[in-house]
């Protein structure tokens, strides 16, 4: 008997979408208000003076600036030009030092063991080839460095968010789901064979907020995934999706009028083998 299985995704087809998407709104104005995260994750990771940090899939560069404020020599990579010069100007801001390039989280342009550390925040785990991402990362870590992570899990908020974006807009058929980077299997399948050990550590980034309505209509135009799944319902399915994320917003909120919600993620340091 046959049996049918899902076609493989055209990942390089996937890959230019997703850049397309990320670099659609102002995802820097979100980014920045997610600092904190990178701030904790240099502390994870113990962060030391002069070490070689690259930052992967940086954004804005919440997790570059973290390092650079710790004396590391930082190299801050992304494959959205834009975010890169945000990241610059913060950086020149604080007059901090920082080398940017724009890179390919699945094709680093690095030699093996260049870095003795190697970061990302809510960047690498969107890359459509996941196992190539998690090699390159390997890959460019020294023997013995670590790889630090922050990534949403499924059960968060987030991740609950883009679970109900899909079922408005549904995925690629075939791809991983970005939110499997939040979960310790998932990361033991991409690092453990080359990792001493994998410390996770399950944490709430609070996102603060007007109200799910104003959530909704920031969002929307700032954020990337939203803005772009809101233009992909059109304009009869935009006020259903609406209903959705607002009413999600309203189940994980502390707050009734206004929209306090712990978003739940996973602190991850890869001590490299």
């Amino acid at each position: 008997m046959n049996v049918a299985t899902a076609p493989l995704p055209d990942l390089a087809a996937v890959k230019a979408r997703q850049q397309a998407t990320w670099a659609t709104g102002d995802y820097p104005a979100i980014g920045t208000t997610i600092q904190i995260v990178g701030e904790n994750l240099a502390e994870a990771m113990d962060l030391r003076p002069d070490a070689r940090v690259l930052d992967v899939a940086a954004g804005n560069g919440n997790a570059t600036l973290a390092a650079a404020r710790r004396g590391c020599n930082v190299v801050s990579t992304d494959y959205v030009t834009d975010w890169l010069k945000a990241g610059m100007a913060r950086a020149e801001a604080e007059k901090l030092t920082v080398a940017f390039r724009e890179a390919d989280a699945e094709n680093l342009p690095f030699e093996d063991g260049s870095f003795d550390a190697v970061m990302s925040t809510f960047g690498v785990m969107f890359t459509a080839d996941q196992d190539t991402a998690a090699a390159e990362l390997l890959r460019v870590c020294r023997s013995g460095g670590k790889i630090g992570l922050a990534n949403w899990t499924p059960q968060g908020f987030i991740g609950q968010v883009f679970k109900t974006i899909g079922k408005h807009v549904p995925p690629p058929a075939g791809l991983r789901s970005p939110a499997e980077w939040g979960t310790e299997g998932r990361l033991r399948e991409l690092f453990g064979a080359q990792s001493r050990k994998i410390d996770v550590r399950l944490r709430d980034y609070t996102f603060r907020l007007r109200s799910p309505e104003y959530w909704i209509e920031s969002w929307s135009v700032a954020y990337g995934p939203m803005n772009k799944a809101f233009q992909a319902v059109g304009a009869d399915g935009h006020k259903a999706l609406a209903a959705d994320l607002i009413a999600l917003a309203r189940v994980h909120s502390s707050c009734d009028r206004q929209m306090i919600v712990p978003a739940q993620y996973a602190e991850i340091v890869v001590h490299k083998a």
